[in-house]
């Protein structure tokens, strides 16, 4: 070998360690090699992230194919019944005439309608004794007013005075309901306790005791016109129950 090959392969060797120093290094930085069926990454921007980030409160977030926006799903549905069964449990025949009144008027609430009814059964019992017409009036149907009235004239011609002290009601439980074209009707039981007495002209007690609790069994008819505007119930008929 003659002396001038050996210096260009020295001269080679020099040049190859130098390329292997600088292309055979690595940073960390390095790009990765290109993949032509490789998915593009997904970039986030606070533009994306803003519509989950307002509708992500009270509801669950589902992104629907096609849509750039998220859609909010109630992850809680409304049982419209819920609010019958929890006064007439289901299996109770009154449970389905609640459950078809509901279905008439949505916003019908048996419990709202018990409280209402109990404060209607006083003032109809004290506004009797008093003989106070007006408010009869406003509480009942014309049918049954025309009977209460009638039982206030009769009571007036005859010089009696009727006395009367509500004292509660211990029980009162909707038995069956009804929905009869724009009319709702629902029956209840109530027993309640009363002091109550008729004197005559003289003074006399005729009917009752002044002084005794007792207690009264009744069966009372209500009803409302779902199609007014007017939310409140009249009695449309009253009776007693039996014990």
């Amino acid at each position: 070998m003659s002396f001038g090959t050996i210096v260009i392969i020295v001269v080679a060797l020099i040049v190859l360690y130098q390329l292997r120093s600088v292309l055979g290094r690595r940073t960390g930085n390095e790009r990765p090699p290109f993949d032509p069926y490789a998915r593009p990454e997904k970039v986030e921007t606070k533009s994306a992230q803003a519509p989950a980030a307002r509708n992500g409160e009270g509801g669950k977030v589902i992104a629907l194919p096609g849509r750039r926006e998220p859609v909010v799903v109630d992850a809680v549905a409304e049982d419209r019944y819920a609010v019958i069964d929890k006064v007439v449990p289901p299996g109770e025949p009154a449970n389905a005439d609640l459950r078809r009144i509901r279905d008439a008027d949505r916003t019908f609430d048996p419990a709202e309608f018990l409280q209402g009814m109990q404060v209607a059964y006083e003032m109809v019992l004290t506004a009797f004794a008093d003989g106070d017409r007006k408010t009869l009036k406003n509480l009942l149907s014309q049918e049954a007013y025309a009977g209460f009235e009638q039982a206030i004239t009769e009571r007036e011609k005859l010089g009696q005075t009727m006395k009367s002290a509500f004292v509660g009601i211990n029980e009162a439980t909707i038995v069956s309901g009804a929905v009869k074209d724009r009319e709702v009707l629902l029956t209840v039981r109530i027993v309640s306790q009363l002091i109550s007495s008729v004197t005559d002209r003289s003074g006399a007690v005729i009917d009752g005791d002044p002084e005794a609790v007792v207690e009264v069994r009744d069966l009372w008819t209500f009803a409302r016109d779902i199609r007014s505007r007017d939310p409140n119930w009249k009695v449309v008929e009253t009776q007693s129950a039996d014990a």
